[in-house]
């Protein structure tokens, strides 16, 4: 997050979409502020035999300064990611710090030939497969495949 955001690459991939149906999480206070969300974004993790590797891209995972060090982003990271294998997806890409991350499965041990759309450190690009082999043989450039936003929007106003 933050003013340069609109520079990373993820944020590249997200700009534009909707989140991929029922992988948006959002942690409210009791008082009814938000406290937490996490995201997971359709994407084609570069491509096998010819074809788009479907896949998830999360992020951004944000805790308020007040509830960081509860758990809550642990929560919140469990959530999306049984839920993104109860629907049925294959894996979970990430850029972040392996150091938070490798507690939940994720390593680059499958991202080596992957890349982004523009800069990004290797060694942060992290993915966890919900699928046994889900990434195995794929390269090239994730890629957003979800729903835009707009196109949603002229979908709901005509339909009104």
């Amino acid at each position: 997050m933050g003013p340069g955001r609109t520079r990373k690459s993820s944020e590249q991939i997200r700009a534009g979409r909707l989140p991929a149906e029922g992988l948006a999480f959002s942690a409210l206070s009791p008082d009814g502020s938000l406290v937490g969300t996490v995201r997971l974004w359709n994407v084609s993790a570069g491509t096998k035999d010819g074809a788009g590797v479907p896949a998830l891209l999360l992020g951004p995972l944000a805790v308020s300064p007040e509830s960081q060090g509860t758990g809550l982003g642990s929560l919140l990271m469990r959530c999306a990611i049984a839920e993104a294998a109860r629907l049925g997806h294959g894996a979970i890409i990430l850029v972040g710090d392996p150091e938070y991350y490798v507690r939940f499965g994720f390593s680059a041990d499958k991202t080596g030939a992957l890349s982004m759309p523009g800069p990004f450190e290797p060694r942060r690009l992290l993915a966890l497969e919900l699928t046994e082999g889900a990434l195995d043989g794929t390269f090239g450039v994730i890629a957003p495949t979800g729903r835009f936003a707009l196109e949603e929007l002229s979908q709901m106003v005509m339909a009104a």
